[in-house]
């Protein structure tokens, strides 16, 4: 007899079948760099075990700090720590930090130039709970605050190496968390995550795929199909979508190959507009293809066929709960 999977259908795993994972590698990585730096603190709002920070609450809990589910109190308590010298990573879902607490990330963090290193959980389609969790249009609203570093990372290699690049940072950040068993994948290229650069992490002849998040696992996946098809590819990673490291993607883009950006976004203001106001303002100007998420609001979808379980139905209400996915990764 066949077991009944359940899950929440709050996180979707975005992990392909028999990928190398490592778990909870935000946690490990915060409470890793807690150890050498004693002015780090963890903060959330109601969401540690979600965002992956009660690996850093188990390890120092005189450092942890739970404010409950008000995201506005998060961000100003982030602020004030930042204020008398600590250096706090707030995590909470993408959409509370952006949407909902949007002025105090803006005004009580960012114009003040604070080292706030806010975590977003959630980014894209990584949820099945609809529209009021997807955080699809978070990097285009966090675009425009002034002196504000955004990081899209692909792995646990960039979420590790990326942590206390973060906190050494004199001002406010903003990380797209991938949470749980995240895949790791780019120790299998000559990469190292440096923040504000991007990286052509193999080259090609025929096709530049640009990519950021999640996705350049995708696009590398790709460029490993289209090879047995004859077709050489380009793939240039950039886990920094600002500052935006225009030089590396220029130089990549300036040739007459396919330009092709893929992103866990919206295709309106993050990733694409980042490469063609680049193009344009570089002098550059061409085409590109752009691959993201359309300018909507999205039904929500976290299953996937298994070898145990029966394919979802092709539409469901975005608060239901699936009973044909394993349990989402607690890490």
């Amino acid at each position: 007899m066949t077991r009944r999977l359940t899950t929440s259908a709050m996180i979707a795993s975005f992990v392909d079948e028999g990928m190398r994972t490592t778990p909870a590698p935000f946690g490990h990585a915060l409470a890793a760099l807690a150890e050498q730096r004693p002015e780090v603190v963890g903060l959330t709002a109601d969401l540690g075990k979600y965002t992956d920070m009660h690996i850093f609450a188990q390890a120092h809990p005189e450092r942890y700090f739970q404010v409950g589910m008000a995201e506005q109190h998060l961000l100003g308590a982030a602020a004030g720590m930042a204020e008398v010298g600590l250096v706090p990573f707030a995590a909470t879902y993408s959409v509370f930090a952006t949407r909902r607490a949007y002025d105090f990330l803006c005004l009580d963090i960012a114009e003040p130039g604070l080292n706030v290193n806010v975590i977003g959980g959630l980014p894209g389609l990584t949820t099945g709970y609809g529209p009021s969790h997807q955080a699809t249009e978070d990097v285009s609203l966090l675009r425009g605050v002034p002196g504000l570093t955004i990081v899209d990372p692909c792995d646990s290699v960039d979420i590790e190496q990326a942590v206390p690049q973060l906190a050494a940072h004199p001002g406010p950040t903003y990380l797209r968390l991938l949470r749980g068993k995240v895949a790791t994948i780019l120790d299998e290229y000559d990469y190292r995550f440096e923040l504000g650069k991007a990286a052509e992490l193999r080259p090609g002849r025929d096709v530049v795929l640009v990519s950021s998040g999640l996705m350049t696992m995708r696009a590398l996946a790709a460029a490993e199909e289209l090879a047995r098809h004859h077709v050489d590819v380009s793939v240039v990673h950039c886990p920094t979508i600002k500052p935006f490291d225009a030089g590396t993607v220029l130089r990549a883009a300036d040739t007459d190959r396919l330009l092709v950006t893929l992103e866990n976004h919206s295709v309106v203001g993050g990733l694409a507009d980042a490469v063609a106001t680049a193009l344009v303002t570089g002098g550059k100007p061409r085409s590109l293809v752009p691959i993201g998420l359309p300018d909507e609001f999205l039904a929500a979808g976290p299953c996937r066929p298994s070898t145990t379980a029966t394919a979802c139905p092709p539409t469901r209400s975005s608060n239901a709960s699936c009973t044909n996915c394993p349990d989402p990764p607690t890490g």
